[in-house]
């Protein structure tokens, strides 16, 4: 009986894994090509390889997103690693179908983590409540608005998405202040003093405006003699012999009168409030 010998087929070379010469292309160019081909990457490693590929072309844009934040206090090393997570984020979420520009989609996306970071650990001034978790509310959809818009969103479009009060949404947006608030001795440019020379000081008066109200009924039932004893000892600093002196009656009566008129004052005070 004949032997039949079998060969086996011969095993094709694998095909070659889509490169690009990055070199040779402008940021944008590779970046396109880059995500092109991730769109259509059957594999998830190879997919992600050239996700990393993305982040490696766009890095500086990352690091000049963190610069932007710099010198609010938070260490600019910090920054730039909450900036390059961003941009990994960025590329991992990007949908070639919703957008056509990465920029639009990572800028806002790389913003919203570092103001997120913020939001966490770069509080010089806390807004109030509201106003962070609007603020928490409007990064987290950014990034979806500038791939619907292709444009950085407005304010009443954030608004709009978010079911939110405009002017929540405005004052959320602007609370970037409270991470660094300008220091009151800065000089602006059109004055010559700083700011903090601009505000008004303490007025003593404040601290008996709410005795001046209650006293106000009370005193208007005195006689003539209990208010010159009140304005001369109270108000000029007169002795009880002076003030006897003028109304014609010793120091001890001046002292009983004065006694009594305070008494009756604090009782009338109390019952009034």
């Amino acid at each position: 009986m004949a032997s039949v010998v079998s060969e086996s087929p011969l095993r094709q070379p694998p095909e070659p894994r889509d490169t690009v010469d990055l070199a040779q292309l402008s940021r944008r160019e590779a970046t396109e090509r880059l995500l092109a081909l991730a769109a259509v990457a059957t594999d998830d490693e190879e997919r992600q390889r050239l996700q990393d590929q993305v982040v490696e072309v766009n890095l500086q844009i990352a690091l000049d997103v963190a610069r932007r934040y710099r010198s609010r206090g938070v260490a600019i090393e910090d920054l730039e690693q909450v900036a390059c997570l961003g941009l990994v984020k960025a590329a991992r979420g990007f949908d070639a179908e919703r957008a056509t520009d990465f920029l639009s989609y990572a800028v806002p996306t790389i913003r919203g983590e570092v103001r997120r970071y913020f939001r966490d650990h770069g509080w010089t001034v806390r807004p109030p409540r509201s106003v962070q978790q609007a603020q928490a509310r409007i990064t987290a959809v950014e990034s979806d608005l500038c791939q619907d818009l292709g444009r950085a969103p407005r304010p009443s479009e954030i608004a709009e998405r978010l079911g939110l009060d405009l002017d929540l949404v405005v004052e959320a947006l602007a609370a970037n202040g409270c991470f660094s608030p300008t220091s009151l001795d800065a000089v602006p440019t059109d004055s010559e003093g700083g700011i903090g020379d601009r505000l008004g000081d303490d007025d003593a008066s404040f601290d008996s405006a709410e005795a001046r109200v209650a006293l106000k009924p009370i005193l208007a039932h005195l006689d003539r003699r209990e208010r010159i004893m009140l304005e001369m000892r109270f108000f000029k600093g007169a002795t009880q012999s002076e003030i006897g002196e003028v109304l014609g009656i010793t120091q001890m009566q001046v002292s009983r009168l004065l006694s009594a008129l305070l008494a009756r004052l604090r009782d009338e005070l109390g019952t009034t409030t």
